[in-house]
């Protein structure tokens, strides 16, 4: 009776273990540090996977399964995506898993933006010019309609007084 005892008690613990797996015992990826830069620098790189960061600097991601892209954006310069590949080689008992991203460092050269489209002009017309009106020559008088007298001529002569009628009787 020991016997079958020894073998039960060993069969359950065999099958408790047909669920364990080496998972357990695997630790998980660690984060990958990737180098952001950019001509000319100070752009805002910001990763598909979420972290960004003004460069040139680095982000620390965790380590991708597929590609992302990384996005550089700059004021005055035009917008720069750049894909990254992944290329993951796994390990064995003699060598560790490793994953490598193309291209490391990931670099943008950005491009200035053309000025804002300025707003059609419209062409000038040459003003007409109004013909001016003679001078008139020193000593002249004035013309007859004005208001004002010409300050430089003559005063006029003095009107006569208009003869006195004659009585009737």
């Amino acid at each position: 009776m020991r016997r079958v005892i020894a073998i039960a008690v060993a069969g359950m613990s065999l099958a408790g273990c047909s669920s364990f797996s080496m998972d357990y015992f695997k630790s998980a990826p660690p984060p990958m540090q990737v180098q952001l830069d950019s001509q000319p620098q100070g752009a805002d790189a910001v990763t598909s996977l979420g972290p960004g960061c003004k460069t040139p600097c680095s982000v620390s991601i965790p380590a991708p399964e597929s590609g992302f892209s990384v996005t550089f954006n700059m004021p005055r310069f035009q917008p720069v995506n750049i894909p990254v590949t992944v290329t993951r080689t796994p390990g064995d008992f003699t060598s560790p898993a490793t994953t490598v991203l193309d291209p490391s460092p990931v670099f943008a050269q950005l491009q200035p933006a053309g000025p804002p489209p300025r707003p059609p002009r419209k062409p000038m017309r040459p003003k007409k010019k109004k013909p001016r009106p003679a001078a008139p020559a020193a000593g002249a008088p004035a013309p007859a309609g004005s208001a004002f007298p010409d300050p430089s001529a003559a005063p006029p002569p003095a009107a006569a007084p208009p003869p006195a009628a004659a009585p009737t009787r």
